[in-house]
């Protein structure tokens, strides 16, 4: 995959959780916005296969939007938002082989058949002999 990162717009806040008094007065929380339809990364049927796979993290300005708050670090944070964005982006555009459907062959169905009998044979012993 190409490198795309210089498409991708970082916006920060105020993070919660873990940080102590530090988290009130730093902006550590990373939002990253990257714009599906501008990017020249990659061609109109990459972009429209993203678009659908990853609908769910579409907005209405055709932005793929994506927040990190886990790390007190904003670089870290930073970090981790682009690696997400990278790891959404390849799981999208890869295309399912399709399956075809095959027939059993002749001796697996023997094989079937022949374990079946055993299997028979076995619960038939099991039987009380007087129903």
């Amino acid at each position: 995959m190409t490198d795309f990162t210089k498409e991708i717009k970082f916006t920060f806040a105020r993070s919660s959780g873990a940080g102590g008094q530090n988290v009130n007065k730093t902006s550590t929380k990373v939002i990253l916005h990257w714009h599906v339809g501008n990017s020249k990364v990659f061609n109109y049927a990459e972009k429209n296969r993203i678009r659908i796979k990853l609908a769910n993290y579409l907005n209405n300005l055709d932005e793929i939007v994506i927040m990190a708050e886990e790390e007190r670090s904003q670089i870290q944070n930073r970090l981790q938002a682009v690696t997400r964005l990278q790891t959404l982006i390849k799981k999208a555009l890869i295309i399912p082989k399709k399956r075809r459907a095959t027939k059993p062959t002749y001796s697996s169905k023997i094989k079937r058949l022949a374990s079946k009998k055993q299997h028979s044979k076995l619960k038939e012993g099991r039987r009380v002999k007087g129903e």
